[in-house]
């Protein structure tokens, strides 16, 4: 997992760390006691890390020092602070299997999950993700958990979906909610609508949720223009505030925010050698990378575009992923996009599933050359810094 090991020794001379890269990294140090827990981090600049870390101590300092602890040293460098954290997660994850989400403070993303297993599907907010295989569907990720409970409430508020949180036993003799005395819910519940009147409901708001809002603002837009070719320009303005309200209610859903299977971003990062980029592929419900893709070939036979689908094809994905693992690496995906000042850049794949490599193209070009994108993603959380 970490390409590089070196012995390291108390009596080592002073010009020790000459040899080590002001690079960032990721690094165990390990003691003679194979028992004894390491010590991983990472760095943007190893040679400083290592120098703080492993040199004498001095006198009355209660700065850490590992000097009299340290046998050996485990490094690969990175190119980006990205690479840094799934690589410091790998590794935490290998030597801390019960505890490497706290020591790298990894907090799951929200996400709407539509439980269709229930006999009278409902939608709900939750940070655990089940089997991505299974018949619930999930939806997000999203800033916060506040972002996504509003945008779930604000949406629920344009169908007669139930938002009731057990198990229904449809009687006539039920009472009901304030929701259905307000005529938001068909009311399963007594008996308010039939199945069949409730699973075509689910359906709508299923394909609102797939569509992004789309379904539900084509249907609003179609009966505007009926309403305005009949000269029924009230009923029309009334339709045109409906739209507006669910444009604003749509906002809350970033790029990054979809049917979590269907997700497919290509995130690309600065890489440690010159005219290359790093690509890392979240896909099938894997994150995969990264692996090195040179801007500039000898033989130019090929286009841009055939060489990234290429280099995308030799990403090898596991055959099977956990739950748990998806929401980590999920976590992890969230985390960068919503970061205030973020290096590289990520593309997303469209309605049909398709990446868009010409975009993608123009944005490697940028990361390469070390420039940034003009838009960038509003963001209230960042990656802890050196742990």
């Amino acid at each position: 997992m970490l390409t590089n090991s070196i012995p390291f020794s108390p009596d080592h001379p002073p010009d020790f760390f000459v040899h080590f890269p002001a690079a960032p990294a990721v690094f165990v140090l390990r003691g003679a006691d194979e028992t004894a827990e390491p010590y991983v981090s990472k760095t943007a600049n190893l040679k400083r890390r290592l120098l703080r870390l492993l040199s004498p101590p001095e006198s009355q300092s209660k700065r850490l020092n590992l000097r009299e602890r340290v046998t050996t040293i485990d490094y690969s460098l990175t190119g980006s602070d990205f690479e840094s954290v799934l690589l410091q997660y790998q590794v935490l994850r290998k030597e801390f299997p019960d505890a490497y989400e706290k020591r790298l403070r990894l907090r799951p993303a929200s996400v709407v999950r539509f439980n269709l297993e229930n006999e009278y599907p409902r939608a709900y907010v939750t940070t655990r993700i089940g089997k991505l295989t299974g018949k619930s569907l999930y939806y997000g990720p999203f800033r916060s958990r506040a972002v996504a409970e509003k945008f779930l409430n604000d949406s629920l508020d344009l169908f007669k979906m139930r938002r009731c949180t057990f198990n229904l036993n449809p009687d006539p003799a039920f009472p009901g909610c304030v929701y259905s005395e307000m005529k938001m819910c068909l009311a399963p519940c007594f008996k308010g609508c039939t199945d069949e009147a409730y699973a075509a409901e689910v359906v709508r708001v299923q394909a609102y949720l797939d569509s992004g809002g789309q379904s539900l603002l084509q249907e609003l837009e179609a009966e505007r223009e009926r309403l305005s070719a009949a000269l029924d320009f009230e009923a029309a303005a009334a339709q045109h505030a409906k739209i507006a309200k669910i444009k604003g209610i749509l906002s809350a859903c970033d790029d990054i925010c979809g049917r979590l299977d269907h997700l497919d971003a290509l995130i690309v990062q600065p890489s440690l050698e010159t005219k290359t980029v790093a690509l890392f592929h979240f896909h099938h419900g894997q994150l995969s990378g990264p692996i090195s893709f040179a801007m500039e070939v000898e033989d130019d036979s090929q286009s841009q575009e055939s060489r990234i689908r290429a280099a995308l094809e030799q990403m090898e994905l596991t055959s099977s992923q956990s739950a748990q693992r998806f929401m980590e690496e999920l976590a992890i995906l969230k985390r960068w996009f919503y970061r205030s000042h973020k290096v590289g850049e990520v593309f997303f794949a469209g309605e049909q599933g398709e990446l868009p490599w010409r975009r993608i193209v123009r944005g490697m070009s940028r990361v390469s050359r070390g420039e940034k994108e003009m838009d960038s993603a509003p963001v209230t959380e960042s990656f802890p810094t050196e742990l």
